[in-house]
């Protein structure tokens, strides 16, 4: 067989389609790796597995850390949350919804709708896989809106994901109805003819087939996300032998089964698609606006409301999870349009510390929120820079005005994004900078583990040994300490 150069297309992950396995790692990063997680806490979290007959190994004598390094690399890319790297070491934050998983681990129809939205959340370019970042678009999305189209009769056919979807890189109204009609037309194909097509790029259609219905496939209709039916045989289709190799190539059979929406999911699947569309633009990864590591906890922070109803959570926690939500939408106000709504949001954010009373004041000459931490009983102001661009200066003048208007002891400037130089405009002076995402992760993992008494020690504490700096990653590092599986 000649070697063909592997076109690109969506990389879908094939080092697991065990359930259960999915599961049962999820909960021993949670609950079981308390410290940070060496080679030698890996060694043990396989043996923990193969005690439950979920982990094997070809060779008993050697444990090689490549299996459990793809089961956490697993719970990255289903989106349950995301490894961190504090300095040498690596922790695992779980995502809100991974941590909602978690929370509802025995209740399979809560799991089912908890998994469907993540797949709303993953996205192409993903900070877990290798899809290429030509590869701009919400993958399940735009599975779930063909499925949905009945012009389709709310069936996807393997092949078609093979040979037609899986190399979708943008998506657009137009690009939708275009992959409708060349999917109608792929119908129209035989066997034989199907087999043509697919034999002549192998190397690419092969692991495309593998991906789809050795994996992915296999998972999400045992989650039930998907409904599974087979169909028979196609062709066979073979990987490329290795060079030197002595093997024979190992083959994969692709077919004509194909997938349908399970009766108990289509509504709230339905109520998906209409709110979050398959269109929608990604978070990219590579914004020149702002770090990388800011833009992973935004694809990450994806918690829709829609899902919350569904399963029952309480209203109250439903309300107080959408502050931090609010918080990271606020501070972007590309139209500028509601200007004192993230003052507002703010306000509420530092009102959840059980020793801080905040009060909006804002208008000119005046700190947009004061605010007076009881236990140490003294005075801080908060200023609230939302913006659609990079925040540009500080006035560190105007800020002690405002800061001495009220008897404050430092500033507190809560923004989305800035330029170096905003930076070096308040060194030496008692300000601090926080990002909005950092400060929003930091509510939300206090308000989904029902920690109500939130002490603001921790903040004073880093605030007065870092001022005229940018306290975010300190603020990170206190988040991933008090919330993470330590890596």
């Amino acid at each position: 067989m000649a070697i063909t150069v592997e076109r690109k297309k969506w990389i879908l992950y094939k080092h697991t389609c065990d359930y259960e396995l999915i599961k049962a790692v999820a909960l021993d990063v949670k609950n079981t790796c308390k410290t940070y997680l060496s080679d030698a806490e890996r060694h043990r979290m396989q043996e923990r597995l193969a005690k439950l007959n979920l982990y094997k190994t070809r060779n008993p004598a050697e444990t090689p850390l490549d299996s459990i390094n793809h089961r956490i690399n697993t719970l990255e890319y289903w989106m349950f949350g995301y490894e961190y790297k504090d300095r040498d070491q690596k922790r695992f934050m779980f995502s809100p919804l991974g941590n909602l998983f978690l929370k509802y681990i025995d209740d399979n129809e809560r799991l089912c709708m908890i998994f469907i939205s993540m797949l709303f959340a993953l996205q192409f370019q993903h900070p877990a896989s290798g899809t290429d970042k030509e590869f701009q678009l919400y993958p399940f999305r735009l599975i779930f809106k063909l499925l949905f189209d009945e012009r389709l009769g709310g069936k996807l056919y393997n092949n078609e994901v093979e040979y037609l979807v899986v190399f979708i890189k943008n998506m657009s109204s137009k690009e939708y109805e275009k992959l409708v009609v060349e999917i109608l037309n792929l119908r129209e194909k035989t066997d034989l003819e199907m087999s043509t097509l697919f034999k002549k790029d192998e190397h690419t259609y092969v692991n495309a087939v593998y991906e789809w219905e050795y994996y992915t496939l296999s998972l999400l209709s045992e989650v039930g996300v998907f409904e599974k039916h087979l169909g028979h045989k196609i062709c066979e289709l073979f990987h490329p032998r290795k060079e030197k190799s002595k093997s024979p190539p190992t083959k994969r059979i692709a077919t004509r089964g194909y997938i349908t929406i399970p009766t108990a999911q289509a509504e709230f699947i339905s109520d998906m698609i209409t709110s979050y569309h398959y269109d929608a633009s990604p978070i990219t990864l590579n914004d020149a606006e702002r770090m990388t590591e800011d833009a992973i906890k935004e694809i990450y922070s994806f918690y829709p409301k829609l899902l919350l109803d569904g399963i029952g959570e309480t209203s109250r926690l439903s309300e107080l999870l959408e502050l931090p939500k609010h918080i990271g939408e606020y501070a972007i106000n590309p139209e500028n349009n509601a200007p004192y709504l993230f003052e507002r949001v703010l306000t509420d954010g530092f009102n959840m510390f059980y020793n801080v009373d905040a009060t909006q004041k804002g208008g000119a000459g005046h700190t947009d929120i004061e605010c007076f931490y009881r236990t140490k009983k003294k005075k801080f102001a908060v200023e609230s820079k939302s913006t659609a661009n990079k925040l540009t200066e500080i006035n560190v003048g105007r800020l002690r005005e405002h800061r001495e208007e009220i008897g404050g002891e430092y500033t507190i400037v809560v923004t989305p994004r800035y330029v170096p130089a905003a930076k070096r405009d308040i060194v030496g002076a008692p300000v601090v900078i926080i990002l909005a995402s950092t400060f929003a992760e930091y509510l939300y993992n206090h308000i989904f583990n029902e920690i109500r008494d939130v002490d603001y020690a921790d903040f004073d504490d880093i605030i007065i040994n870092n001022l005229g700096q940018d306290i975010s990653l300190l603020i990170s590092d206190l988040t991933i300490k008090k919330f993470s599986a330590v890596g």
